[in-house]
């Protein structure tokens, strides 16, 4: 059985869920979301709860969905309740962004700025050498910052590039002279 599948979700007072079939409507004070369940998939809301099953318990696919759709379901609420965010670091001489309008232009060695268009619902705050990105959206959010991580990824010898905040980058060793006697 899914251990994260049989976790019920809390709703907070300010979040109002609307359930419609297999589609979950989530309004919040942030925004309003929402998300279409795996037909093999059955949700119910209990009071201040919702709790999700599954039709066959034998079937380990089935058991995938359920803790996969449960978790799709709490991140609903929590990014119209709270939000997301996600925080990457610039590294290296001259490296820097700065943000036009709802385009983050970047520089970070090449030799042209790079222009990232900003998908719509997520937000964009540049400070120095940190980019901050925030949206109701988890899945949209996490795919935008791989998106501008990917424009220079960080290399292991210098450590130059775009990371996550908390992104730990294993450095090597750079090349090594070795003398001759003679």
């Amino acid at each position: 059985m899914s251990r994260i599948g049989k976790k019920p979700i809390e709703i907070p007072q300010d979040v109002k869920v609307k359930i419609d079939g297999q589609v979950i409507h989530v309004r919040g004070p942030k925004g309003e979301l929402e998300y279409v369940l795996h037909p093999h998939v059955k949700i119910e809301q209990k009071e201040n709860k919702l709790e999700l099953t599954i039709k066959n318990t034998d079937d380990k696919f089935d058991k995938a969905l359920w803790g996969t759709n449960r978790q799709m379901v709490a991140n609903l609420i929590i990014g119209v309740s709270q939000g997301y965010s996600k925080q990457l670091e610039i590294n290296g001489v001259g490296y820097k962004a700065e943000l036009k309008g709802n385009t983050l232009v970047l520089a970070v060695g090449y030799s042209h700025p790079i222009n990232f268009k900003l998908p719509p619902n997520v937000t964009v705050n540049v400070e120095k050498n940190i980019i901050t990105l925030q949206s109701i959206n988890k899945q949209l959010l996490g795919e935008t910052a791989a998106s501008l991580r990917k424009i220079r990824k960080p290399e292991p010898y210098k450590g130059k590039g775009i990371k996550y905040i908390d992104e730990i980058i294993v450095r090597k060793a750079g090349k090594q002279v070795k003398t001759t006697a003679g």
